[in-house]
């Protein structure tokens, strides 16, 4: 007995012996504990956060990705057992716990990753904090956690519309040194005479159509591709007024007017010029070459606009007025906001005249997209534009109009209600709060919007375990401008949440939502902020090009990283795009090729034959559906 006893003995001895000498091995240099602070530890790209922060009361989960298939499918990576969250500066453990594995290790096929979660929910502190992984010794970006963490992000993605004006000089103090910019298309035959491309000889015919923004990478102006960000910035407006100051350093800041309904106004204004005395609206206007337009006052091409259509004026007559009903909430706008509502009325009127709408307005000879609307699409906006000027006059035939309509609305032609034409979703709902509504059709619609969740669950966050990145997209909408209808998900959420559709479910729907932003500030396969040049605004990594034709390739604006400047902060790229091979990016470049759909992705802005426009143009539409969603976490 005693001789076992002493064999068992001199063997545990052993074992702790060995065991003592391998950890010495490992830490030849030790560092205590409370002295690993951000700068003795190098970051990870396979931890990923929201590289701003986070809300005190927020829901804070960090995903730990394992690539496994893909272009980055031999960088794989399984973490440590124990995660700890430590003060930047001084290194203070202030939380820690376990990592717990996503889907019993299972990979998530929309981004070829498997991966872990960490929850740290529970640290609400104000401070500066990273994530450190204690067996690997590395760490995540360094994160905030704050009240207003999101504010100064909306302020420069807000002003990526000062930056897409036309007609203004970008100079200090609203444009920094680096974005300079005279005037731009206000010489010769450009936007202060564009001619009208079917009489293009006719000088008789040229308009002063200038002001406005550039619709995306091109500087061109389309009215029907307008109606989204009007909308859905006056809709962000209308939701939150407390996030949009008078303060965003604009040229407009501190006239007594939110800074986003001045910047609205911009826009508002060139599309007054784009309507004829006879209530319709001119379609687009734009060149007939390809120029590129670095900066974009260096661009000396002739201008042309597309005379009306019917797209374009059902379109202009729904913007005007619901820009009446918000400026009418200003005593110094009330002049405008009465012309808003007289210019949608005659809109209307001028629509309704067409016994046949037109869908063949545009030939294409003005580059580059197509503004027209088939006729289902211009029956939906004109619903919404009868609901409109319904609320804004009070008129009994709009009512009845779109009691006739409203199912050729995009919500009663999809699932998810207003993941695509957000702004033809949000109308629905605003109906239901107007005091003289009609009550049957106010309930169908709060009814329909609860039907559509119930239908959509994974779009509704109800299965929060559907994507690793805790952001799912349907696999259809991986296409080019994912980044609009993912934006759109969140903000499909938020709708449920402010119009009380099933207020048990309040909380899973604002975990969607904000889970959907935490994607674009960095929770994503790439680890990257879909923002452009945010480095100044606290990411560590952020988008650095962006196909733009003043942030071109080569030039001091292509790169913010390698580039003297970069492209300006906060332009919202097109995103993943599964199908960049059918849209005419060559299969040899992966990525963005033959990747799972969220990989389908390049930071790059190489024109043709590359054509990176399928993936990181940006567009005012894709703007303000980010804006939409960033703005109801800002008081």
């Amino acid at each position: 007995m005693k001789i076992k006893q002493l064999t068992a003995m001199l063997l545990i001895l052993a074992s702790a012996a060995s065991t003592l000498a391998c950890t010495k091995k490992q830490q030849t240099n030790p560092v205590a504990a409370d002295e690993i602070a951000s700068s003795t530890v190098r970051i990870d790209h396979h931890i990923v956060i929201d590289q701003f922060g986070y809300r005190p009361a927020d829901p804070k989960v960090a995903v730990i990705r394992n690539p496994l298939v893909g272009y980055d499918s031999a960088d794989g990576f399984r973490p440590g057992n124990d995660y700890e969250v430590r003060r930047a500066d001084t290194g203070e453990i202030v939380f820690s716990s376990r990592p717990s594995q996503w889907n019993d290790g299972k990979i998530d096929m929309l981004s070829g990753d498997s991966g872990w979660w960490f929850d740290f929910s529970a640290l609400n502190t104000p401070g500066k904090y990273f994530l450190f992984d204690v067996a690997k010794n590395v760490r995540s970006p360094l994160f905030k956690i704050k009240k207003d963490i999101y504010r100064d992000v909306l302020r420069a993605a807000s002003r990526t519309y000062f930056y897409q004006r036309s007609g203004i000089a970008k100079q200090p103090p609203y444009a920094d040194q680096c974005w300079v910019d005279s005037p731009a298309y206000l010489g010769r035959d450009q936007d202060t005479a564009a001619r009208d491309i079917t009489d293009p000889n006719n000088a008789n015919k040229a308009r002063d159509l200038s002001g406005g923004w550039f619709d995306a990478g091109d500087t061109n102006k389309y009215v029907t591709n307008a109606v989204q960000p009007v909308h859905q910035l006056l809709n962000a407006y209308r939701a939150n007024p407390n996030a949009f100051t008078d303060d965003f350093n604009i040229p407009e800041s501190g006239n007594g007017i939110p800074d986003i309904v001045d910047e609205v106004n911009w826009e508002l204004a060139w599309l007054k010029r784009m309507q004829d005395s006879d209530g319709s609206v001119a379609l687009k206007v734009g060149e007939t070459v390809y120029v590129t337009a670095s900066p974009p006052s260096s661009d000396r091409s002739p201008r042309y606009y597309v005379p009306s259509c019917t797209s374009s004026t059902i379109a202009a007559a729904g913007m005007f007025a619901h820009a009446s009903i918000v400026m009418a909430e200003f005593p110094k706008l009330a002049d405008s906001a009465r012309d808003m509502r007289q210019r949608a009325i005659q809109a209307w009127d001028h629509y309704q005249s067409v016994a046949i709408k037109q869908t063949n307005c545009d030939t294409g000879i003005v580059h580059a997209g197509d503004a027209d609307l088939d006729e289902k699409e211009q029956n939906a906006l004109a619903a919404e534009a009868s609901l409109y000027l319904f609320a804004a006059t009070g008129e009994s035939k709009y009512d009845q109009y779109l009691q006739t309509h409203y199912r050729e609305m995009q919500p009663y032609r999809d699932i998810g209600w207003s993941r695509y034409h957000a702004d033809q979703g949000e109308a629905l709902l605003y109906y239901t709060t107007l005091a003289n509504a009609n009550a049957d059709l106010k309930t169908t619609i709060l009814a329909d919007k609860r039907r559509d969740m119930d239908n959509a669950k994974q779009i509704y966050g109800f299965d929060p375990g559907s994507d690793l990145y805790r952001a799912f997209l349907d696999e259809s909408a991986y296409h080019w401008g994912s980044n609009n209808p993912r934006a759109n998900y969140g903000n499909t959420n938020l709708d449920a949440i402010a119009y009380q559709i099933d207020p048990d479910r309040a909380d899973s729907l604002q975990t969607r939502a904000l889970d959907t932003l935490h994607y674009f500030h960095g929770v994503n396969p790439f680890g990257m902020v879909y923002l452009s040049n945010m480095y100044n605004h606290g990411a560590t990594r952020s988008a650095n090009e962006i196909y733009h034709t003043w942030f071109w390739s080569k030039t001091k604006w292509a790169n913010a990283k390698t580039s003297p400047c970069g492209p300006a902060p906060g332009f919202v790229p097109g995103g993943p795009n599964a199908n960049a091979a059918r849209d005419g990016v060559p299969t040899s470049l992966r990525p963005p090729t033959g990747q799972p759909p969220q990989k389908s992705y390049k930071d790059w802005n190489t024109a043709s034959p590359e054509n990176s426009w399928t993936i990181t143009e940006p567009g005012i539409y894709f703007q303000s559906s980010y804006i939409r969603l960033l703005s109801a976490f800002v008081k």
